[in-house]
């Protein structure tokens, strides 16, 4: 489990395909506090550390993981957003999330707002179904406040401290990136259903 609090911006060091999927290596601090197995969000997506070393760490990236997410757009030199799994006596200060993407979305634009960036997301309707205004959202597994959504598109505003340390500061429009909506909204919605 995460929270969406990005502990850490790493870079890609390698793309390595394979039959099978992809092995990336990623070159970060956070190498120093895994270990062989350990779960960590690699722009949301919960992949295993393989090989970490105090200067990064490996991950096998399956095929249906590379189908759903914008992970098979990686290349090496690419920027990720990282963050190790939740401890039981962390504090929880984002939203619960799984790493578990629900799909892709696409920016659509990017506009100043005083000190604030307020970024437009292009999304399928079967995610925008679940995505609610001032509800949360992890968009490359950054924990955000949605801050307006409509029938296409949600938007949300990154503040400097976001803007600085996530590789959302730098996206533009035509980015794809990934997207798991809340998932107590899929839960309501399924016992909803099932008590009709």
């Amino acid at each position: 489990m995460f929270t969406g609090l990005v502990q850490s911006l790493g870079t890609i060091a390698a793309v390595d395909p394979t039959a099978d999927g992809v092995r990336l290596a990623i070159s970060t601090e956070l190498g120093a506090e895994l270990k062989e197995g350990d779960s960590i969000a690699v722009n949301g997506v919960c992949l295993t550390a393989v090989a970490p070393t105090a200067d990064g760490f490996g991950a096998d990236v399956m095929n249906e993981t590379l189908r759903r997410s914008s992970l098979a757009e990686a290349s090496a030199g690419g920027r990720v957003n990282l963050e190790l799994a939740l401890r039981a006596a962390d504090r929880l200060g984002g939203h619960i999330m799984q790493g578990h993407v629900d799909g892709l979305g696409t920016i659509a634009d990017v506009r100043e707002d005083g000190f604030s960036r307020v970024v437009r997301i292009e999304a399928p309707p079967e995610l925008l179904r679940y995505v609610v205004e001032k509800g949360s959202i992890a968009i490359d597994g950054i924990s955000l406040t949605v801050a307006a959504v409509d029938d296409a598109s949600l938007s949300v505003a990154l503040i400097p401290e976001t803007i600085e340390r996530t590789s959302l500061g730098s996206a533009t429009p035509g980015t794809p990136v990934n997207l798991e909506v809340d998932v107590l909204a899929k839960y309501v919605e399924k016992l909803v259903g099932a008590s009709r």
